[in-house]
This record gives C-alpha cells, structure tokens and sequence, in this order.
C-alpha cells in the first residue's frame, strides 16, 4: 500500500455508555464507508462523566466494558484497525479504586493489539479559574507503548501527554513512524496550545501525529476544543476539522514523508549526555 488511508473521529461523548456508543458507531461505519483503514477516536470514547460518584456507577473493567466489547465487534465488522483514543475502565490495581485512562488498539478481528495507560495525568488551575485533578479519579500509567501495525509503528498518547516531548521523542526512537494524541482538550488551553504543540511533537519525531479530539458541550457540563488534526512529519497540518462538531476527518499517511523529513533533519541520532544545569 503506498499510502494508508486513516479517519480521525471527533465526538461530543454523552455521559452514558449506551448513548455514547450509540454516539460513535455512525462515526465509525462513516469513516469505513470512506476507506480508512485506520480508524482513530479520541480520549473517553466510553463516556465523559465528571462526578466520581455517576462515573463509579458506570466503570467496568476493560473486558466487560460495553463500549469497548461493541467497538471490538465493529472492527471486526468492517475489517479495520481501530484506536478507541480512551476508555475510563477499572485499572485492575489493588487497593487502589481510581480507574484508568486507557488506549486500546483493536486490530480488523476484533483482538487487542495494544493497550496503554495514560502517564500523564491532568493537574492544573488556569487561568479562567478552571481547576482540573485528573489525578484523583485516576492513576496514571507507568510506560510508554508502541505498537506494531500493518503500515508501521504507532505510538501510543492520550491528551495531557502532549506537554511532554521527552514521551513522543522515546516513541518515535522506538520505531514509531506515527503517533495517536486522541485528547478532550479544554477550551483555554486549546484555543491557546492545541495545534502549536501538535506541530511541535511532529517536527521534533519527525511522525505524524494522529490527534481526534473531543468537541463542544458535553451533557457533564464541560467544553472542550474539537479540531482534530493530522499533522505530518515536516509539521505541516495535512488535514483538520476547523470546528467543535462530531464528524470524520479523513487524511492519507505517506511513510516516505517520514524518511525524508528525518534524513534532512536527523536530530533522533543526534542526543548528547549532559549534566545538570549550574
């Protein structure tokens, strides 16, 4: 295949795992309608629920999770790699009752290629006076993942995780010819940063970088940004819905764009050991 035919999905997920899969699947069907092989959803595809109680009512393990096992089923359905951006499902530590934040990569029969825990959780006070502790609901991950595909590489990230290049420069060193960033951005940060720091983590890997986005207002009383993105590995935008709706972004990957950009600019052989700032 010269190039891979992928569909970021953009979603406004309700709060309930019956209407959020009732949300999504036309997505899905949309984008393999179109000819994505790669199908990509963003952060909390499962639900968003802000209120630890509602949201402990709902959360499942990750096998009896009822969006998850019905997004296997519809990739298996219509034979595509599918990426759900997130689930909130019980992370399965003892002792410790806060979910995980986990990507699931599907492959086209149904199975779990790869799964990957959030590292990064979202802790802030911004400016507008919004206050975000991820870290009390959930605990984060403890290591980067790759996963092989058909087309190459793919690293895993979701969200918060973009602020930190050192992840995405481990990634792409570890083969990955891609990166997913499936986010629920706020509105303030990603007015401010969205597209700034996707562009940046593609010229610093010299990836694409795959970003389906969460947008608008959601049944929980947050907002979040929308304008799920490509960016290619020279960090040109290749392909962006400009908005907050749910739709399909489609986009063709071309892995020699890879090549050329990191044979101009070969910086991830370029690290030097230093010591600490004097």
């Amino acid at each position: 295949m010269a190039t891979l035919p992928i569909a970021l999905v953009q979603t406004r997920t309700p709060a309930g795992p019956d209407a959020a899969f009732a949300h999504v699947e036309p997505l899905v069907r949309e984008a393999a309608a179109g000819g994505a092989k790669l199908i990509l959803t963003p952060e909390a595809t499962n639900f968003l629920i802000q209120g630890r109680a509602a949201r402990d009512a709902v959360l499942e393990t990750q096998d009896r999770d009822a969006v998850v096992g019905k997004l296997r089923d519809l990739a298996r359905e219509l034979g595509v790699w599918l990426l759900i951006g997130s689930a909130i499902v019980r992370s399965g530590h003892d002792g410790d009752d806060r979910a995980a934040n986990r990507s699931l990569l599907i492959d086209d029969k149904g199975g779990v290629a790869a799964t990957y825990d959030k590292l990064h959780v979202y802790d802030v006070d911004l400016p507008t006076g919004e206050r975000w502790r991820e870290s009390a609901s959930v605990r984060p991950g403890d290591a980067a993942v790759v996963a092989d595909t058909p087309w190459g590489r793919l690293g895993l990230t979701i969200c918060y995780d973009i602020r930190f290049p050192q992840l995405h420069r481990a990634l792409a060193r570890a083969g990955a010819v891609m990166i997913a960033v499936p986010a629920a951005f706020t509105v303030p940060t990603g007015e401010a940063h969205w597209e700034t720091l996707l562009r940046a983590r593609a010229i610093e890997t010299g990836c694409y970088i795959l970003a389906p986005a969460q947008g608008g207002a959601h049944e929980d009383g947050r907002r979040t940004w929308g304008r799920s993105t490509v960016v290619g590995p020279w960090g040109e935008v290749i392909a962006k819905l400009d908005h907050d709706e749910p739709g399909v972004l489609f986009a063709n990957l071309d892995f020699e764009a890879v090549k050329r950009a990191r044979n101009a600019v070969p910086q991830l052989t370029h690290d030097r050991a230093f010591g600490p700032p004097s």
